[in-house]
């Protein structure tokens, strides 16, 4: 029954946001229990394919499909077009983006973090937390942490860090931005993930850490983002030479 219904889905006869047929329903098509049934549609709940609503029933689950273009996402242009970069690609997308719960402080840096930034660990970096969401439902939390020489009293300690995000004003600082370094991974969710990003039971994450790194060398920052995995196509285009 599970796989049925999970065929229907991935073939687009139950979309997203249908509602999946009754418990009585399905008990009369396929001759079997209650129990059967509520049984099967755990395992779809469990799969991330379907949402329990309480007194309304079971219905596929929706997610905003973003591709995530790695070679381009971070491009010069976006910025010096005042949009950040999950602000361009979800645009490119049809997505309205916005951002919420945006969480700002400064702090000694973790072991990790000083070490990715060629810092000591008893140096501060400002810490900016805030989480991203693609038509209201979120999709990412990111927390960036930058040496605090840099950002100290700028705009990149404000919640509003202004047109283009934080790379646009650390390279108004004088850090032209070289390259960046990022670091995937797939996990599931730990619950207060599952809580931010309202992830269905049996829905993994993408876990990413990236370093920015300016022309002379210096790393200017590292993110530590959590993805929704449902909510994102990893795409890359990588050269062969």
């Amino acid at each position: 029954m599970a796989d049925h219904i999970r065929h229907a889905i991935e073939q687009g006869v139950l979309a997203e946001g249908d509602k999946v047929p009754s418990e009585a329903q399905l008990m009369q098509h396929y001759g079997v229990a209650r129990m059967t049934i509520r049984n099967a549609l755990q395992v779809l709940q469990g799969e991330g394919l379907t949402v329990a609503e309480h007194g309304r029933g079971v219905f596929v689950r929706s997610h905003p499909p973003v591709r995530r273009l790695a070679s381009d996402r971070f491009a010069r242009r976006h910025r010096e077009r005042g949009k950040a970069a999950f602000i361009a690609e979800t645009e490119g997308a049809g997505g309205k983006p916005s951002v919420d719960s945006i969480e700002i402080t400064e702090e000694r840096a973790s072991a990790e973090v000083a070490e990715k930034l060629g810092i000591s660990s008893e140096d501060h970096v400002i810490r900016r937390s805030r989480r991203y969401l693609i038509n209201s439902q979120p999709v990412e939390t990111a927390v960036s942490y930058i040496p605090a020489d840099i950002a100290r009293d700028t705009q990149i300690a404000q919640p509003d860090s202004g047109p283009g995000g934080i790379y646009a004003r650390l390279e108004e600082l004088g850090f032209r931005l070289d390259h960046f370094v990022e670091e995937i991974r797939s996990r599931m969710p730990l619950r207060d993930e599952m809580r931010a990003l309202k992830l269905a039971p049996g829905v993994p994450v993408f876990h990413l850490v990236r370093t920015a790194y300016a022309t002379d060398g210096r790393a200017v920052e590292v993110c530590d983002t959590v993805m929704s995995s449902d909510a994102y196509v990893l795409s890359y285009e990588l050269p062969a030479r």
